[in-house]
């Protein structure tokens, strides 16, 4: 049977939220989680229909991608099939070819997890490795220790306060309250939790959102951030502990997160929190020019 390329409607969207959440699991290498599109859906459920390509054999999904900005495809694949040929070959040739709506004309990237076939195929084809990107995986079978600070879960009323943390905490950061309430509409986020920190006056100085993927699989964070003007004091190892009892308490196995190997403090902060790296992983890329 041959395998079909597609792109969800509104509706579709929480079958595709479903799928991959099934696909997690510990011990495997870190892949697109619901909460990458939970966190996507900040821009809502048109544009993340929009960006969602989906690959299927006889009506099964087999394969997820999500274009994550104008150039960056982000790819998950069903447990059974990280080396099934004809997948790979199909995503490979269907990624490569920008007349076929995937990815777009000049340099793109696409990210794949570490083991499947398909980066095998794209690196034979000419596409070269990018930056290390480093995951991180906390296990939550043991007890998660207390913070040691004040955490507060985020509702609507505290969405614009959320928001500015956020924007705070990286530069160029346009999130604000209607876009949390955006992300807090989606599928995903019925297993999700917003968390902040505050100081000893009641100022938020710190904001991580946690994804579940179900009962006994990993969770993920995405975003977390700390106030440029209150980093130094611990907050964000701190609120990397909360995420992790958060998930925890909704019975996550474990805590996975990803940043870039550059970004050594941040590496720093979540060892400091219980998480542990795994294996780099680079993106790969290709020039328009190619």
């Amino acid at each position: 049977m041959t395998i079909e390329m597609g792109g969800p409607e509104i509706d579709g969207l929480g079958d595709v939220v479903r799928v991959l959440g099934e696909w997690q699991h510990d011990g495997q290498p870190v892949q697109v989680h619901p909460g990458d599109v939970g966190w996507f859906w900040r821009f809502g459920a048109e544009r993340t229909a929009q960006a969602t390509r989906t690959w299927s054999r006889a009506g099964d999904i087999l394969a997820v991608g999500l274009l994550d900005g104008a150039d960056l495809l982000r790819l998950a694949f069903a447990p059974q099939a990280w080396q099934d040929e004809e997948l790979a070959r199909r995503v490979a040739e269907d990624v490569s070819a920008p007349e076929r709506g995937v990815l777009p004309e000049g340099k793109v990237y696409v990210e794949a997890p570490v083991g499947a076939l398909v980066r095998d195929l794209l690196s034979g084809d000419g596409w070269e490795i990018g930056e290390p990107w480093t995951p991180l995986r906390r296990d939550l079978g043991a007890p998660v220790p207390d913070p040691g600070v004040r955490v507060e879960v985020i509702g609507p009323e505290q969405a614009h306060e959320w928001a500015a943390v956020l924007r705070a905490s990286f530069d160029g950061s346009t999130f604000s309250g209607e876009r949390w309430h955006a992300m807090a509409a989606g599928a995903p986020y019925a297993g999700a939790r917003c968390l902040a920190v505050r100081d000893e006056q009641g100022e938020a100085v710190a904001a991580v959102t946690v994804w579940s993927a179900g009962e006994g699989r990993p969770g993920l964070i995405e975003p977390l951030g700390v106030h440029r003007a209150h980093r130094g004091h611990g907050y964000g190892r701190a609120i990397t502990v909360a995420a992790a009892r958060a998930l925890q308490e909704a019975g996550a196995s474990s805590v996975d997160v990803c940043t870039p190997s550059s970004n050594v403090g941040a590496v720093a902060t979540y060892q400091s929190a219980g998480l542990e790296p795994l294996p780099e992983r680079r993106d790969l890329y290709r020039d328009g020019s190619a």
